[in-house]
């Protein structure tokens, strides 16, 4: 899998700088960089069809879990759930990982655009709460999404509204979106599954 792009929103305070959320951010770069497609190849190559179509396209909670399984070996887990002063639940987040300046967030989009609006006020929610010291979003290009499962959440819908997430004032913590692409494009390799199909366990 290749990292396009990192944007990096909110990046302040001492946590921010820190050795160990550098390395944190290497580990899980890689660990979306070992995604591959089909499994075991090394690389990540898409079946290149469109899924406009029903029955068309790619699967992407299978590309997901690969990478959940990278960070759960790293002593990530996995479905936090997050709540407000008064209980109301804000819903989870893919996997966090907790270190002694604070719990750090990842969420790999699987859901429409408006998931990935949800996904990102949540973690800039819990950033300015204390609840979280960094957070990043995992989106595909807009040369990866037209091979996915149709409106998916992406990079390129998501950048009219970056200034917004960036005037958040929060004053120690890291708010990132980090952008994926395939290596390949090849008809030889099976199309990602959809939905419980495959190596998908959601």
């Amino acid at each position: 899998m290749k990292l396009v792009h990192v944007e990096t929103l909110i990046s302040i305070g001492k946590f921010s700088a820190s050795r160990q959320w550098k390395s944190v951010r290497a580990k899980l770069h890689r660990a979306i960089k070992a995604v591959d497609w089909p499994p075991g190849s090394k690389k990540f190559t898409i079946y290149p069809q469109s899924g406009k179509k029903r029955g068309e396209g790619n699967g992407v909670k299978p590309i997901k879990n690969e990478c959940i399984k990278q960070l759960l070996t790293q002593g990530w887990t996995t479905e936090t759930q997050f709540a407000d002063e008064k209980h109301s639940t804000l819903g989870g987040l893919d996997a966090t990982l907790v270190t002694r300046n604070g719990m750090i967030a990842m969420e790999w989009e699987t859901g429409n655009v408006s998931s990935s609006h949800r996904a990102l006020n949540k973690m800039a929610l819990c950033l300015l709460r204390g609840q979280l010291a960094a957070a990043t979003l995992v989106v595909p290009s807009r040369r990866l999404y037209r091979f996915l499962t149709d409106r998916i959440g992406n990079y390129s819908e998501l950048e009219p509204y970056l200034d917004l997430w960036r005037s958040i004032p929060c004053t120690n913590g890291v708010l990132e979106i980090v952008v994926i692409e395939h290596d390949n494009e090849s008809m030889s390799v099976p199309r990602i599954p959809k939905g419980t199909d495959g190596r998908s366990t959601n």
